[in-house]
């Protein structure tokens, strides 16, 4: 049986590799990217460039938008060459991280020209991009997602989580625990250095308790290594944290930890530069506080 075309726009540091695994699971699959040159690379693993918008929707039964923000993927929607182009009866998978009101303005505009919609944000960086095992969470029609379910699964684990906007919302929480965490172990690893101790054997010392965690294990090394090649972008740590502070707003709600893990990464990105590191780069942030040198990557 013939696998639907899949079109997935934008192919950085997450979309490229989410592209590969859709093709070794048998999926053709057309790309297109700002940078056209991200996108023409992917020619060599099987991918079909296209060179405008129109031209990757045309055709796709699912178009996956692997962009940087919602009002990115909101002036593609609204475009009407893309409109045009859109068949009807498709699937937009928004996997980029957006705010769960943008989700469901895309999901309203794309049913009235006859597209169905979910919002499937991931989580999991570079690696488990790369390794097909992100974590995905998904909103929208739970008819509309059994359709999906296995494109989605090529590249990661996917789970239901509630009707549009939803996805977009547990997104919000993971970038939440996962700013509070790498603070966490920022401050952990700091202490195990100036005091003295082995930060690899403590890491290894705390496997299977109740402290490890993936950030402990992968970032607590970048951090002692000084590794803050990006996997997961401080810039889009802290777009993420300002949407998450938006919406805890609009639901009346004070996130005191979220609140400070903001300003932080704010810092680290507006003060320091730090924007383009990866966001385990927080660590640079709490050494400039504590007054330590060594705070440049």
């Amino acid at each position: 049986m013939t696998k639907p075309t899949i079109a997935l726009l934008g192919t950085g540091l997450m979309g490229a590799p989410m592209v590969r695994n859709l093709l070794a699971a048998g999926y053709p699959v057309q790309v297109w990217n700002r940078s056209a040159a991200k996108a023409e690379a992917l020619v060599a693993d099987g991918a079909l460039f296209c060179g405008s918008l129109p031209e990757v929707v045309k055709g796709a039964d699912f178009i996956i938008s692997m962009l940087s923000d919602g009002s990115v993927t909101g002036a593609i929607v609204a475009d009407p060459s893309v409109e045009n182009a859109l068949g009807k009866g498709a699937v937009w998978l928004e996997m980029s991280s957006v705010k769960p009101d943008e989700a469901r303005a895309q999901r309203d505009h794309l049913h009235g020209l006859g597209v169905k919609h979910l919002d499937a944000p991931v989580s999991g960086g570079t690696k488990g991009a790369e390794a097909g095992t992100l974590a995905i969470m998904v909103g929208g029609d739970r008819e509309v997602f059994d359709a999906a379910t296995l494109v989605l699964q090529a590249m990661g684990r996917v789970v239901y989580v509630g009707p549009s906007g939803a996805g977009q919302l547990a997104k919000l929480a993971n970038q939440g625990i996962v700013a509070s965490t790498i603070g966490a172990v920022a401050e952990a690893m700091l202490l195990l250095e100036e005091g003295g101790a082995d930060p690899a054997a403590v890491r290894d010392a705390l496997k299977g308790g109740f402290a490890d965690s993936t950030i402990l294990q992968q970032h607590g090394e970048r951090m002692t290594t000084r590794n803050f090649a990006p996997g997961g972008l401080s810039r889009i740590q802290l777009k993420d944290l300002d949407n998450l502070l938006e919406q805890a707003a609009l639901l009346g709600l004070d996130l005191p930890m979220s609140r400070a893990m903001r300003h932080r990464f704010a810092h680290l990105c507006e003060e320091m530069g730090g924007g383009d590191l990866d966001h385990s780069g927080l660590y640079l942030e709490l050494r400039k506080h504590n007054n330590r040198k060594g705070t440049d990557q």
